[in-house]
């Protein structure tokens, strides 16, 4: 979390730095995926590629799980089955058991199937081979908390009608029209002329 938070205080810094240029600059997000609980198997082994597609660290890998109350995690950990050759790794391995340690020393309350931990958390980023989860009460309210941490989230995964959510299994599956953080970066080349 503090080389999140780190990074978002460089790119304030650039930001004031190159006030008086064009400029992008983009901040650290993540992306989440909403789960109800009636997700089908096919839709949870493509939330395994959602979360472990480059080991988790892009933008656009899902690090963050919105469960109802109630939620049994056993057909989500069925789904990312589909992912175990990841400990074939030895950097993930490695992450995994460290995290693992971390965790368990802290006396933090974790879920895991041998590759994989889930965790209760606020936070949007987790760690590598950590997905933070946290439960909704309604899909309205949970709607209202992400448009208000929008800066903060990529891409949303889900199958609630939700405006902007991507399929399952199809965050690293950008259109040609889905920008990185919403900016038309085509667009702000062809106006560089123009300043």
């Amino acid at each position: 979390s503090d080389v999140y938070k780190r990074q978002n205080n460089t790119a304030r810094y650039f930001e004031y730095y190159f006030k008086d240029k064009p400029n992008i600059i983009r901040k650290n997000r993540n992306s989440v995926a909403i789960l109800t609980g009636d997700e089908t198997e096919e839709q949870l082994v493509g939330l395994s590629d959602d979360i472990f597609t480059y080991f988790g660290l892009g933008c656009r890998s899902v690090s963050k799980l919105f469960i109802p109350k109630g939620y049994n995690f056993e057909a989500f950990f069925k789904g990312m089955y589909a992912k175990s050759e990841v400990m074939n790794s030895a950097k993930y391995a490695n992450n995994y058991d460290y995290n693992k340690a971390v965790y368990l020393m802290s006396l933090f309350d974790i879920l895991e199937n041998g590759f994989l931990m889930i965790k209760e958390d606020a936070q949007y980023a987790s760690p590598i081979a950590t997905i933070f989860y946290e439960y909704y009460d309604d899909m309205d309210s949970l709607q209202e908390k992400l448009r208000a941490d929008a800066e903060n989230i990529q891409c949303i995964v889900a199958d609630v009608a939700m405006k902007d959510q991507i399929e399952f299994g199809q965050t690293q599956h950008p259109e040609l029209h889905d920008y990185a953080d919403g900016v038309d970066t085509l667009l702000f080349l062809s106006n560089l002329d123009r300043n």
